[in-house]
């Protein structure tokens, strides 16, 4: 018996390697979403990770940490917020 494949429809999926939350602490999106500023999940908005472990969009984070009122602080547990190395 003899086989030809005339079309192929690939399907995949992707998801941030992040088991702690699943959504980003600032704006409440899931990270295989996109934060409010972005169109497309992935590279284009990528996770950061603090010291304290938690993880948010980096576009959020950034406008977050640009407040006066963050003082440079964790949104979620107020320390000093120091990404992971």
């Amino acid at each position: 018996m003899k086989i030809t494949i005339t079309r192929w429809n690939a399907i995949s999926t992707w998801q941030w390697d992040h088991p702690q939350d699943e959504v980003c602490g600032i704006c409440r999106v899931a990270y295989d979403g996109t934060c409010p500023t972005c169109k497309y999940p992935g590279d284009d908005c990528p996770l950061i990770l603090g010291e304290c472990k938690h993880a948010f969009h980096m576009h959020c984070l950034l406008k977050w940490l640009s407040t006066e009122s963050s003082k440079g602080l964790c949104p979620m547990c107020r320390r000093k917020f120091n990404t992971a190395t």
